[in-house]
């Protein structure tokens, strides 16, 4: 057992591995002063940081990602006891998270650098330029289901921006955000990244703190509380939260595909996914194959040995919601053509299929979070989409069909964050992608050059070069100025085209 004697005064936090209850290590609490202490630090850091500009920035960056890469398997071995997760799903976690690091690092310049603006042919005496400045300190909440790839992507886009952090890391993986921490202290001597463990009261702290924007991940319901505590001081929110996220199958659609990516997107990772699979509409023509094919695929997961397919629940008391969902659906009339509330045993959830759920139960309406999906038959489309779009949640979706003109039609018709045709989380392994909600799920983006500028400043600098042609900057205009500016208006914006 490892233990973490650091602030050894303070410690309260036990991790313990999801799959026998054993005790992985002990950390500190965080109280509000080491919270504020680590802050006045970051702002040093950051300072430091900005003035090094993209060049050191990516040069650093690029040095902790080699570091990351080294020690890979050690990291992956981390994320698995914290979380339960197989070690593979755990190594696939740091892979994708390394290419959004590798792609901020050498994008931030190109993405931010001062550019020129066209200032138009009214203001020919002035020079226009766009820059685009680092907030300061930024403050990460991260979750712990996927507890390094989630929130590296705030922090390598936060930090490739020109940013330094303090990351609070949930308290059931505390763990994986000090392997990062202690791999980035490697490479560099300034602290532009430090880890603030605790739980509620320490994410508090860090939000009521004097930082400069929050990125938070997590439920709807605890965003809208992260949200009020920003209000206090105006400090800008990202926030990444839940989901529902909704699978179209169209009657020409490949059958096969789409039931293996249901099983992939709805019960891997025991369902603990805010972007998987929790409902499927699927056209009435093809709905019995569809759920055939995907009972059988359910059916040969693994969940003891080994290599099981997926692991316990991370979250102990998520079984009761799990178990709420599955009871509420039959006894509105749906039926569990795979598992049922048998299949819930504590953090073990064997994998539960149901089918003809009404719209309004909570297994439809609620994020379930747990290895169920719910596949209900539609007339067409249309009555596809309609339901899809019926939750208060939008961050992603997925639509099947053989038709490249259906696909991209029905992706623009759903209110999500992100849409995947024919595959389920295919924008994870794409850095150029923005990543964020819409609705009850969320707001701002991550990733790709949208992420880059979430965590800066547009700065406007306009540059007076020469005397104007018409001087109606001043309190004493002439009349023979505003005489021309009433005959140019019609001129320049008079016309529709």
């Amino acid at each position: 057992m490892t233990i973490n004697r650091e602030a050894e005064a303070t410690i309260g936090l036990t991790t313990r591995d999801p799959r026998d209850g054993s005790v992985i290590a002990e950390y500190a609490l965080e109280d509000d002063a080491r919270v504020t202490e680590r802050v006045r630090t970051a702002r040093k850091a950051a300072a430091w940081w900005a003035e090094i500009g993209f060049d050191g920035r990516k040069r650093t960056l690029l040095a902790w990602k080699s570091a990351i890469a080294r020690g890979a398997d050690d990291l992956a071995a981390i994320i698995s006891r914290e979380t339960g997760k197989p070690a593979g799903d755990a190594l696939l976690e740091v892979m994708l998270t390394l290419g959004h690091l590798d792609w901020a690092a050498k994008n931030a310049h190109s993405v931010l650098k001062p550019r020129r603006v066209k200032a138009g042919i009214i203001n020919y005496n002035q020079k226009a330029t766009l820059r685009y400045e680092p907030y300061g300190v930024v403050g990460v909440i991260g979750p712990w289901n996927y507890p390094l790839y989630t929130p590296m992507g705030s922090i390598s886009y936060a930090l490739s921006a020109g940013n330094a952090i303090v990351f609070k890391p949930s308290e059931l993986t505390p763990g994986t955000a000090r392997w990062i921490e202690a791999r980035w202290n490697e490479v560099s001597e300034h602290p532009v990244l430090q880890v603030a463990t605790g739980d509620r009261v320490t994410g508090a702290a860090l939000v009521a703190s004097d930082i400069d924007k929050v990125a938070f991940t997590g439920s709807t319901a605890s965003a809208k509380r992260v949200m009020a505590a920003c209000a206090e001081r105006l400090t800008p929110l990202v926030a990444e939260c839940g989901g529902k996220d909704a699978m179209i199958v169209a009657a020409d659609a490949n059958l096969d595909s789409a039931a293996d990516f249901i099983v992939f997107g709805g019960l891997g990772n025991a369902g603990q996914t805010c972007v998987g699979v929790e409902r499927v509409y699927v056209v009435r023509s093809v709905r019995d194959a569809l759920v055939e094919k995907v009972v059988e695929r359910a059916r040969r997961l693994r969940l003891d040995g080994d290599d099981p397919s997926y692991g316990p629940l991370t979250l102990a008391p998520q079984s009761e919601v799990i178990a709420d969902h599955i009871a509420d659906a039959l006894a509105r009339g749906g039926h569990a053509v795979l598992g049922g509330p048998e299949s819930v045993d504590g953090r073990h959830v064997a994998p539960v299929v149901l089918v003809d759920v009404p719209e309004d139960s909570d297994a439809v309406q609620k994020e379930t979070f747990g290895p169920t999906v719910v596949i209900n038959a539609v007339v067409n489309l249309d009555e596809a989409i309609e339901r899809a779009n019926g939750t208060e949640f939008g961050l992603g979706a997925a639509v099947f069909t053989k038709s490249a003109k259906t696909g991209e039609a029905v992706a623009a018709r759903l209110r999500a964050g992100v849409v995947t045709i024919n595959s389920v989380l295919g924008f994870a392994a794409i850095p150029a992608l923005p990543f964020g909600g819409v609705k009850g799920s969320g707001f701002g983006r991550i990733h790709g050059a949208d992420g880059l500028r979430e965590f800066s400043v547009p700065k406007s600098i306009a540059r007076q070069t020469g005397k104007a042609a018409l001087n109606l900057l001043t309190m004493e205009r002439s009349g023979r100025d505003m005489h021309l500016v009433a005959k140019m208006i019609p001129m320049l914006h008079g016309r529709s085209r």
